[in-house]
Protein backbone atom coordinates (compact mmCIF):
# COMPACT_ATOMS: atom_id res chain seq x y z
CA UNK A 1 0.00 0.00 0.00
CA UNK A 2 3.00 1.89 1.08
CA UNK A 3 4.02 1.69 -2.42
CA UNK A 4 1.72 2.38 -4.44
CA UNK A 5 1.08 5.74 -2.21
CA UNK A 6 4.23 6.44 -2.97
CA UNK A 7 4.49 5.72 -6.82
CA UNK A 8 1.29 7.46 -7.01
CA UNK A 9 3.05 11.00 -5.49
CA UNK A 10 5.81 10.46 -7.88
CA UNK A 11 3.53 10.34 -10.88
CA UNK A 12 1.86 13.43 -10.15
CA UNK A 13 5.03 15.43 -8.75
CA UNK A 14 6.36 14.66 -12.29
CA UNK A 15 3.00 15.44 -14.53
CA UNK A 16 3.23 18.74 -12.49
CA UNK A 17 6.82 19.33 -12.66
CA UNK A 18 6.39 21.42 -16.07
CA UNK A 19 4.27 24.44 -14.50
CA UNK A 20 5.86 24.22 -11.06
CA UNK A 21 8.27 27.12 -9.90
CA UNK A 22 11.85 26.82 -8.37
CA UNK A 23 10.91 26.76 -5.44
CA UNK A 24 8.69 24.66 -5.88
CA UNK A 25 10.31 22.27 -7.55
CA UNK A 26 12.76 22.25 -4.28
CA UNK A 27 10.48 21.92 -1.75
CA UNK A 28 8.50 18.83 -3.77
CA UNK A 29 12.32 17.04 -3.60
CA UNK A 30 12.49 17.59 0.38
CA UNK A 31 8.87 16.42 0.53
CA UNK A 32 9.82 13.64 -1.40
CA UNK A 33 12.94 12.78 0.55
CA UNK A 34 10.73 13.07 3.74
CA UNK A 35 7.84 10.49 1.96
CA UNK A 36 10.66 7.82 0.96
CA UNK A 37 12.27 8.06 4.42
CA UNK A 38 8.43 7.52 6.12
CA UNK A 39 7.63 4.85 3.66
CA UNK A 40 10.69 3.12 4.21
CA UNK A 41 10.28 3.05 8.48
CA UNK A 42 8.86 0.26 10.14
CA UNK A 43 7.59 2.31 12.66
CA UNK A 44 4.24 3.88 12.69
CA UNK A 45 4.87 7.02 15.00
CA UNK A 46 7.80 8.07 13.00
CA UNK A 47 5.83 7.47 9.42
CA UNK A 48 3.39 9.83 10.58
CA UNK A 49 5.92 12.93 11.60
CA UNK A 50 7.72 12.73 8.38
CA UNK A 51 4.29 12.96 6.27
CA UNK A 52 2.90 15.25 8.67
CA UNK A 53 6.58 17.09 7.76
CA UNK A 54 6.38 16.44 3.71
CA UNK A 55 3.06 17.42 4.02
CA UNK A 56 3.91 21.11 5.96
CA UNK A 57 6.81 21.81 3.03
CA UNK A 58 4.02 21.31 -0.18
CA UNK A 59 1.69 23.30 1.67
CA UNK A 60 4.38 26.06 2.22
CA UNK A 61 6.10 25.90 -1.26
CA UNK A 62 2.28 26.28 -2.58
CA UNK A 63 2.21 30.07 -1.26
CA UNK A 64 5.70 30.88 -2.12
CA UNK A 65 5.35 31.74 -5.36
CA UNK A 66 2.44 34.39 -4.48
CA UNK A 67 -0.13 31.89 -5.57
CA UNK A 68 0.87 31.60 -9.04
CA UNK A 69 0.10 27.79 -8.63
CA UNK A 70 -2.81 27.87 -6.50
CA UNK A 71 -4.95 25.44 -8.71
CA UNK A 72 -2.00 22.52 -7.20
CA UNK A 73 -1.42 23.78 -3.71
CA UNK A 74 -1.44 20.63 -1.60
CA UNK A 75 -3.91 20.97 1.26
CA UNK A 76 -3.36 19.30 4.59
CA UNK A 77 -7.33 19.25 5.67
CA UNK A 78 -8.20 15.66 5.99
CA UNK A 79 -11.87 17.32 5.28
CA UNK A 80 -11.43 17.29 2.20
Amino acid sequence: MKFITLAAAAALALSMAACESPADKQAETQADALEAQAAATSNEAVETQLNQQADAIEQQAGNADGGATTENTPTTNAAE
